[in-house]
């Protein structure tokens, strides 16, 4: 374990120069990667398509390329998954990462290359410890081991090929090399189960004994266990199981309804909570400071990066930013092309930029309402579909809705505002076929739902008729142009309608 961390350790530091070049040289980090994206791809069915053996400049690029979502994409994706090669990137894709779905299907499959896996994704994470040496050089997290959460995957047959699908955490894990099980755990079978709560009850017991100096994960769940852990153990903190636990690397879903929860159950004030924006499509920014927890925008993992001003994203022809083009604290929707074939790819997040030098950002939301405050990622066609189920099981007609997350001490749910113009037979029935229709609809709603042990059941409020008018009127914003707000990640609205309704 010593000389592993002895090698870890000058690895790490001699990396922190690689990244201080792109901090000092962005521009050039960037057209370089662009035209090394270009180049290896012009042989492929898209490369073809668009001709780019005779693209020389980002114009020309921008000009000829369209911008894609996942339903753009999905048919190419889906011949990828029947054993096609070539088509988006010239390298074998034997890994698809699973993720939210979108309104054309429960999952989206994002694609994973041995070049993403290796250039963006692991060195995602081997940044992200450099990163955090060079803030605590102090730090004794090699002395002991990594507890991380992983999902869990599984191998798909086809009619000429195989490939590997599942959370892009079991894809990573899965591909390790072999001294990185020396520094974590649990152990690979326990960490990439399937089933949830023997999961959970399995890591805990497997981890309760470790010397574990540093967590990565998703908030939510994470925090699931730590309480399972607590209970198994008989302490009252987690710093009286793991004494010298010192980090949490968290990412996925925002950390700030979360730091007080956190706080109650690790009481140690050497504990550090370091921010990281990782997803199925790439690795994108590190948290380079102790002051805040703003993303360092890393420039060099294959990925070429454009920004459309959030105002214009519903224009036919928005006008794209490139990097040296974004302004502070303006919203943009981020625009990816990658080294697993995604081109000119729409992501779906928000950022802003809090600095230019170095770039470093701030996630905002995504580009359409949702609910994300446990990984669910609860999207309108969702809530619509599963509303319209219900509906139809129960005889009830609605009229209006919004809804947004509601905190009750540690327990989370999504509180739903519906207007019925004829209510429902049995309420209790529309919540149940409700909620079942959305764990058919999303799978991650599905997962963050399974036995309430982190999303607890919907919470349907039935307002009087002409409650949504009233406040829109109080606000201002009747006529056709202005619509109600329907999913929202912080209680604004809804809390503004609750005081109509109690009046």
């Amino acid at each position: 374990m010593a000389l592993i961390a002895t090698a870890l350790n000058w690895l790490l530091k001699k990396r922190i120069h690689q990244i201080e070049l792109f901090m000092k040289y962005p521009h050039e980090v960037q057209e370089e990667w662009f035209k090394k994206l270009i180049s290896t791809a012009k042989d492929t069915e898209w490369g073809k398509k668009y001709d780019y053996n005779s693209i020389k400049t980002v114009k020309s690029f921008t000009e000829r390329v369209p911008i894609s979502t996942y339903e753009d994409l999905k048919p190419i994706i889906d011949r990828l998954r029947a054993g096609e090669q070539n088509l988006l990137w010239p390298e074998e894709v034997k890994w698809f990462a699973k993720s939210s779905g979108t309104t054309a299907g429960k999952s989206k499959f994002i694609p994973v290359t041995d070049s993403a896996l290796t250039d963006c994704h692991y060195k995602g994470g081997k940044d992200m410890l450099s990163l955090y040496f060079k803030l605590y050089p102090e730090s004794g997290l090699f002395t002991g081991k990594g507890l991380a959460m992983g999902g869990s995957g599984s191998i798909k047959e086809v009619s000429n090929a195989s490939y590997y699908e599942g959370d892009l955490s079991a894809i990573i894990m899965n591909n390790l090399p072999f001294w990185a099980q020396f520094v974590r755990t649990p152990s690979l079978p326990i960490a990439l189960m399937d089933e949830w709560e023997s999961k959970l009850e399995l890591m805990a017991e497997s981890t309760i004994d470790h010397d574990v100096t540093n967590l990565s994960g998703v908030p939510s769940w994470m925090l699931v266990l730590l309480k399972k852990i607590l209970i198994k153990s008989g302490k009252k903190s987690i710093d009286e199981v793991w004494p010298n636990l010192e980090v949490f690397f968290h990412g996925g879903v925002n950390f700030e309804p979360y730091r007080e929860l956190y706080k109650q159950i690790i009481r140690s004030d050497k504990m550090t909570y370091f921010n990281t924006y990782s997803a199925s499509e790439g690795f994108f920014g590190i948290q380079n400071s102790k002051d805040n927890d703003d993303l360092l925008l890393m420039l060099d993992y294959g990925i070429y990066y454009e920004f459309v001003p959030y105002d214009d994203l519903d224009e036919k022809n928005p006008v794209i930013k490139q990097l040296h083009e974004v302004e502070l604290g303006k919203n943009y929707a981020m625009v990816i092309t990658t080294n697993a074939g995604l081109w000119r790819y729409q992501i779906g997040d928000t950022v802003t930029f809090t600095s230019t030098d170095p770039y470093t950002i701030r996630i905002t939301g995504r580009t359409m309402n949702f609910i994300n405050v446990v990984g669910e990622e609860l999207i309108i066609d969702n809530a619509e579909k599963g509303l319209a189920i219900a509906c139809e099981k129960t005889g009830a007609i609605m009229t209006e809705y919004t809804a947004a997350p509601k905190f009750d001490n540690d327990e989370i749910a999504h509180q739903w505002l519906i207007e019925f113009e004829k209510q429902p037979d049995d309420f209790d029935f529309f919540n149940e076929a409700f909620d079942n229709a959305l764990k058919s609809l999303n799978s991650d709603y599905e997962a963050k739902r399974y036995h309430s042990i982190v999303l607890k059941q919907p919470i349907i409020y039935k307002l009087p008729r002409h409650t949504f008018y009233k406040w829109m009127k109080k606000r201002d914003k009747l006529g056709g142009q202005h619509k109600v707000p329907r999913l929202s990640n912080d209680r604004r609205y809804v809390d503004e309608i609750l005081s109509i309704f109690d009046k």
